[in-house]
């Protein structure tokens, strides 16, 4: 037995099924007036784009009026629903069926920080802030903003009570649960200490003020001028005068949004794919919405894996590969069978050596004619057989991955029994347009990788 299908019946042998998980419907979920935001949350490159598109699109054609936010900066949300662009106004899909409607809309992070400035700011100081190189780079990238301007764009059409439902395509990141941990973050920073200490001096006035000014600011500056150097520390300084009146707001706001992820009309669905990082990150958020009370609808799984011939194991394949291997090679045939030991002088032989025939030019005694009518007839099934070998291989190498997968979505079920699955099978291709969307949509609602049958 060659060392592949020692392996293969290894892993059958070791492998055994758990009881399937529960299976996840979204229908009745999307179809509930009470839901109200749907939270696609996960790790990075596991299709929350596509399943938050995916599940618009279907509540829009069951009657509600929905909008996607994405936060996808490959922008194949817009190119999914034939939009050109996205930006941070909702806009209208066309080619929904159906009575509901289908928005779309991508965040953008400094224009949504450039709107809280506008609305919690008179004109003068706006323009002021908008201006300052400190915000023009906390804006456009300081860490967690994204995360946090995504709670604010989601507390703000949550507000507008303009769409039935608000579906959330939360930022790609290195773990999944920045989407929760980072507008915290972002908002005790904008609260905290640091910007306290920065404001003092514009709040106390007198020879008080000025004398701490001189001693303990001068101080605090200085080490800091150093640190970030005088201009910028400037221009922290200037910013943080001018969003003097804003302060105490940012965390406000990222405390209310997340109660809003709290309320029964939210439901997160978590997105991974059949692989042990994913499904470990999957878990690590599973058990952290379960710490935090935020309601878990279910888990996604997208590009499992199938076979139509499943029946035929990885270890059966394998060996009949090698059958066919040795009909074809009558050399390998006899390597593997004819091997004798000479037992008058000792010496190991083969049969069919020049020993054996008595001269190694010798032609075997059943060899054909080259060019004869056998001869081309054992080539042609020399071909067809290891052409059959080849695909038998590639079936064992798929039959083997089934087996991984199976194996992980076990552990995950082991450790979350109480948790609905969801399985999209694996696409050959992207999804490009309203039908892959809807095609998409009724895989997530059949519960399984194959949709139903029809004429079943």
């Amino acid at each position: 037995m060659s060392p592949d299908a020692a392996q293969a019946k290894s892993q059958a042998h070791a492998h055994h099924h758990l009881s399937p998980a529960r299976g996840l419907d979204v229908d009745p979920l999307l179809d509930d007036p009470k839901t109200r935001i749907i939270v696609c949350c996960g790790s990075g490159g596991v299709g929350k784009t596509t399943t938050a598109a995916a599940l618009g699109l279907r509540a829009a054609e069951r009657g509600r009026k929905v909008v996607v936010l994405t936060i996808d900066p490959a922008r194949r949300l817009a190119q999914s629903m034939g939009i050109d662009s996205l930006d941070n106004t909702p806009r209208r899909v066309k080619g929904v069926e159906g009575d509901g409607e289908l928005h779309a809309m991508m965040l953008d992070m400094k224009r949504t920080f450039d709107e809280i400035v506008e609305a919690h700011a008179d004109p003068e100081r706006a323009a002021a802030i908008l201006g300052n190189p400190f915000y023009q780079s906390l804006s456009a990238g300081f860490a967690g903003t994204q995360e946090y301007m995504a709670m604010e764009k989601l507390g703000q059409l949550r507000a507008k009570e303009a769409w039935d439902l608000i579906v959330v395509d939360t930022p790609p990141s290195r773990s999944a649960l920045d989407f929760l941990d980072a507008p915290k973050r972002l908002g005790s920073f904008l609260d905290g200490k640091l910007i306290r200490v920065l404001l003092a001096p514009a709040k106390v006035g007198g020879r008080a003020g000025m004398k701490f000014l001189n001693v303990g600011m001068s101080m605090m500056t200085g080490a800091l001028g150093k640190l970030l150097g005088g201009q910028l520390l400037k221009d922290v300084q200037t910013f943080v005068a001018a969003m003097d009146s804003m302060f105490g707001g940012f965390r406000t706001r990222a405390d209310a949004t997340y109660k809003l992820l709290q309320a029964p009309g939210t439901a997160f669905l978590v997105v991974a794919a059949p692989e042990r990082d994913a499904l470990r990150e999957a878990a690590y958020f599973v058990e952290r919405l379960a710490a935090e009370d935020m309601p878990l609808a279910g888990l996604v799984l997208n590009r499992v894996h199938g076979s139509g011939a499943d029946r035929l194991s990885a270890e059966r394949a394998l060996a009949a590969a090698e059958n066919l291997d040795l009909a074809g090679d009558p050399a390998a045939e006899n390597l593997e069978e004819s091997r004798i030991v000479d037992q008058e002088d000792g010496k190991a032989g083969l049969r069919n050596s020049p020993d054996t025939y008595g001269s190694s030019e010798s032609p075997a005694p059943e060899a054909a004619e080259e060019g004869s009518p056998a001869a081309k007839d054992t080539a042609q099934a020399q071909t067809t057989d290891q052409i059959t070998a080849g695909l038998l291989r590639l079936h064992a190498d798929r039959m083997q991955l089934l087996s991984r997968e199976q194996r992980t979505r076990d552990r995950f079920t082991a450790l979350h029994p109480e948790v609905a699955v969801a399985e999209v099978a694996a696409l050959p291709g992207d999804v490009h347009d309203l039908a892959g969307l809807r095609d998409i949509g009724n895989r997530l609602a059949a519960g399984r990788p194959e949709l139903p049958n029809p004429g079943a």
